[in-house]
């Protein structure tokens, strides 16, 4: 492979670090650079954590991995999860298909990264705890956010000879490094099934996604099969396919043979060896998550090669189909088993536990005792999507198992087998998960309002505690904008998903405390879409998001379609005059204003750029869309950003427009509080400026910029950035998955 390199922003220097890690000399900065402080907004887990990891001879030592938002260590002494990967700069990275630690090295751990198979996909490695890595690009593709993401693991270490890695991969087979993971070369051994186009799954669900992919789901080494220091003969490969699926080698790899008497009509999708050589099995028919509809527990005796069915409760169980996701055996009683249930929505999932290596289960969650203080929002919540599931190699007492939201703990485990109740605590510190699809600052009321991917949204009071609930009324799956009267700042509208039937947007009158649905949805519209409120919060205007804009000075009880504006367009409000509204057509290229309430629409006289067709879509606050925004307490100030074509601003509500020749490229445009005795509010800027893509501050409308981020808080991708109206230097922006970020001016120690 060829060398890599990244470069590391130290104070007001760049210093690159080639693949090997070692450093070159720093040049100077091409712009200024200001140290900021950063922080989550604490909301605590959010979305699919696909995996959980001890380490076998470390006390303490956890990972995690998750699909769209990086990975994870376990910081034992602060209690609290740490990121790992905020430093990638690149979106594609961020979902973690599968993770690896080395079993004789604790310091070493290993990703493969790569979160849709049409993207590019690297290893990752670390020899400090994933403190610091090393990236090699590899020509396999990967699938972190996609069917089948919870299986695993694909990427295994052998434990006799930690040179030795194995990744199965979802369509280019089997794949293996002799060097650490520096390399890899193509198992052309392993059987063809493990590219086949049958080994593949729907999404499920309520998507209409193309079959994706599976391939080869996992890869578990027999340890005693080996001696230290030379490669381990046995291996065991797990592959998504209804018929023959399960492989193993006797020389390290070489050859492959199928495991003789498995079971057949359902996919593998974990496997776990225990100490005494039973391989436990948990299938399901799909590979999740979305959707399984049969499933079953098995378990293999690598010496007399007997399969015996250990399922806990046959599907389906009263007519609900489900399968089984996880499975995990005690490291010290390896008759000690515990097994998940995967899409069993009635009652619910449940956690089985056998103490008999299978042959009779009691069922945990039914009589669990739960604590949800660390994150009030999860009250309402059902454990689901437990993809993986986690005993505690030095504590028996001790499991965590992941799910759909965030991860679960339990530290009285065995208790169950004297029949009392286990008690589970949501372990998720740290944990930040969510997709961000709009966020907003008032001069008033709660610093932050936040819509969210899959969890609607929170009023946060307090930036540092997870909100007692979300939203208080009606609720969204996703929040997808919201807008705040300009000289009304607890007038607050919003629109999001619904699967209720309700009306899919909704407004607040006292700062986002209370909701109420609008009164009915704009004729033939579809989608969420976008939403602005006057000045004087008195005419809203929605487009939903396959749907033209219409406006309703009744809060919904009529509207009435904008002429003159294409289908789709987002429209956005003056924030000191109530009857001027404006838009930018990307197709066109055209900056449309309405001075009569969003009644009637009219090009401007400004000029600008044609856009490239990749950013010709009709997003609402998302990256990949050119955006409009307005200045706050300025009537008529406009920005708006091109992406690739740079940042333009208009004075003159948007007649005409200068492009600021310093900045390169402009993702999403945000306004703070003013600086020091400055009247114009302060600019924050994801993009791109001399050579350098970042987050930038202005304190001087736009003429100069200061870089506020390094390269070590990239985050995959920064967007929706929005700053504070009370706090100087204050930002806040969304992430690719890494959650909600806010960072604060390093204070000067002088």
């Amino acid at each position: 492979m060829s060398a890599r390199v990244r470069v590391v922003m130290v104070g007001a220097a760049l210093i690159w670090l080639s693949q090997s890690g070692s450093a070159a000399e720093p040049i100077s900065s091409p712009i200024p650079v200001e140290p900021y402080s950063w922080h989550n907004v604490v909301i605590e887990g959010g979305g699919f954590v696909t995996g959980i990891f001890f380490h076998p001879r470390q006390k303490g030592l956890i990972y995690a991995r998750t699909d769209v938002g990086g990975a994870y260590r376990w910081d034992d002494a602060a209690h609290r999860w740490m990121p790992l990967t905020d430093w990638l700069g690149d979106v594609s990275l961020t979902g973690i298909e599968s993770l690896a630690v080395d079993p004789s090295d604790p310091a070493r751990v290993y990703l493969a990264a790569g979160i849709y198979s049409r993207d590019q996909a690297a290893i990752l490695r670390s020899a400090d705890e994933g403190r610091t890595w090393q990236r090699t690009d590899v020509p396999f593709k990967m699938g972190g956010n996609e069917s089948g993401r919870f299986n695993g693991e694909r990427l295994a270490v052998d434990p006799n000879d930690s040179a030795v890695l194995f990744f199965g991969s979802r369509g280019d087979g089997l794949w293996k490094s002799v060097d650490g993971a520096v390399t890899w070369q193509k198992v052309t051994a392993f059987p063809a099934v493990g590219t086949a186009i049958a080994v593949s799954g729907n999404f499920g669900g309520r998507f209409n996604f193309p079959p994706q992919a599976v391939g080869i789901v996992f890869v578990v080494f027999d340890p005693a099969s080996g001696s230290n220091g030379k490669p381990t003969p046995v291996i065991y490969a797990g592959v998504a396919d209804l018929a023959t699926n399960l492989f193993y080698s006797a020389d390290g790899g070489n050859t492959w043979q199928m495991v003789p008497g498995q079971p057949a009509g359902l996919r593998p999708n974990h496997a776990v060896l225990a100490s005494d050589g039973e391989l436990y099995l948990t299938y399901g028919k799909e590979p999740g998550p979305n959707t399984m509809t049969d499933g079953a527990v098995w378990k293999f005796n690598t010496e007399s090669r007997v399969w015996t069915d250990i399922t806990p409760l046959r599907p389906p169980d009263g007519g609900q189909p489900f399968g089984y996701g996880a499975i995990a055996v005690d490291p010290e009683h390896p008759a000690s088993v515990v097994a998940t249930t995967f899409c069993r929505w009635k009652p619910h999932d449940e956690i089985f536990r056998s103490t008999n290596g299978g042959a009779s289960w009691m069922p945990l969650l039914q009589s669990g005792r739960w604590d949800y203080s660390n994150a009030p929002y999860t009250a309402g919540r059902v454990p689901h999507w437990m993809g993986s599931i986690q005993i505690d190699p030095f504590d028996s007492n001790h499991v965590l198992f992941s799910t759909g939201y965030g991860i679960w703990g339990c530290d009285n485990l065995t208790d169950a087998d004297a029949g009392r109740p286990t008690h589970w605590s949501f372990s998720d510190a740290g944990l930040e998960e969510t997709v961000p699809l709009a966020l907003i600052s008032p001069p008033d009321g709660a610093h932050l309002l936040s819509g969210l991917g899959d969890i609607d949204g929170f009023r946060h009071d307090d930036l540092k505690k997870s909100p007692r609930t979300g939203f208080s009324g009606p609720r969204f799956s996703n929040t997808e904008d919201l807008a705040f009267a300009g000289r009304h700042p607890e007038i607050i509208v919003r629109t999001g998903t619904s699967n209720h039937g309700q009306t899919r947007a909704a407004i607040s009158v006292d700062d986002g405390q209370n909701w109420t649905c609008l009164a009915s949805e704009p004729p033939g519209s579809a989608g969420a879409g976008g939403i602005t409120i006057s000045a004087d919060g008195k005419t809203i205007v929605w487009t939903p998001r396959r749907g033209g804009a219409n406006c309703s000075t009744d809060r919904g009880s009529n509207w009435l379609a904008c002429a003159g504006i294409r289908r789709g367009v987002r429209v956005v409000a003056d924030p000191e005059n109530a009857l001027r509204f404006y838009a930018f057509d990307p197709w066109d290229s055209r900056v449309l204003a309405s001075t009569n309430g969003a009644l009637n629409f009219t090009a401007t006289e400004a000029t600008l750029p044609p856009m490239e067709e990749s950013s010709r879509n009709f997003g609402f606050s998302g990256v990949g869309t050119s955006l409009l925004v307005a200045t706050p307490g300025r009537e008529g100030d406009l920005w708006l950003t091109l992406q690739a074509g740079g940042l333009y601003h208009s004075s003159d509500g948007g007649e005409s427009f200068v492009r600021l020749e310093s900045v390169q490229a402009a993702d999403s445009l945000g306004f703070g509080k003013a600086s020091g005795e400055k009247e114009f509010p302060t600019q924050f800027l994801a993009g791109k400026i001399a050579g350098v893509r970042g987050l930038f501050r202005s304190d001087d409308s736009g003429i100069t910029w200061t870089r506020i981020n390094d390269d070590e808080h990239q985050y995959g991708a920064i967007s929706h950035v929005t700053g504070d109206p009370r706090i100087p230097g204050r930002v806040y922006f969304a992430t690719s998955g890494r959650g909600i970020i806010y960072g604060d001016p390093v204070p000067d120690p002088k």
